[in-house]
Formats: C-alpha cells, structure tokens, sequence
C-alpha cells in the first residue's frame, strides 16, 4: 500500500487497506470456528464471540474502510469520472492507517 501511495494510485490503496483488513478478520474468524461470509469489515467484526469483540474506535474504523470496498475499484462508481478523481493522500494514508489498526488486533487475538 504505501507503494501505491508514492505512486499516488490513492484510490487503489484505499482498496487494498480494506482487502487486507478484510483478510485478516477473516483469518481471525476462521482461528475461533465461526464464518466468513461477506467482505463488510463491520460485520465480521460484529459477529465476532463477545469475548473477543474489539471497542468502539475499532468499529469506526472498519466501517470507514468499508466505503472503500466498492467505489474504489468500479468506474462507474461515481456519477462522473473515475475513483482516481475522488481519493487523495490523506484518504489513502488514513485507509491505511485504519487497517492497520485492524490487522493488529487481529493479530492480537491469535495466539503466535
């Protein structure tokens, strides 16, 4: 991600923050036996067991990188032009930011 960021592919980044958010929720959700369906941060993260239910600026977060999983990648996401009109630095340094919040607690919850 940053490697897009340099190369001001901002809109791309944002995209792959929330893949790789959404990954590794995945990988927690698979660890603890439950399912995996769907590509909403948000609700992985609420399906979580309570016990392992992160707190509230976690789901802030997911739900910000949430908004990144369709528009980012579909040209006819916005009613003119291409998301590479509409996603800047700050936007990318912030998705990435934000998953990498969530990819550490993630992290976090599996035993190494």
């Amino acid at each position: 991600m940053p490697g897009a960021i340099s190369s001001e592919d901002y809109e791309w980044a944002c995209f792959a923050a929330q893949q790789a958010a959404e990954k590794a929720l995945k990988a927690l959700c698979q660890h603890l036996g439950g399912a995996t369906l769907g590509h909403s941060l948000l609700r992985l993260l609420k399906d979580l067991p309570p016990e392992n239910q992160p707190g509230q600026h976690l789901f802030k977060k997911a739900a910000n990188l949430d908004k990144f999983y369709i528009i980012t990648r579909y040209p006819n996401g916005f009613d003119w032009g291409a998301p590479m009109d509409y996603f800047d630095q700050a936007d990318a340094q912030q998705a990435v930011a934000d998953a990498e919040a969530v990819i550490n607690y993630a992290r976090g919850q599996i035993p190494q």
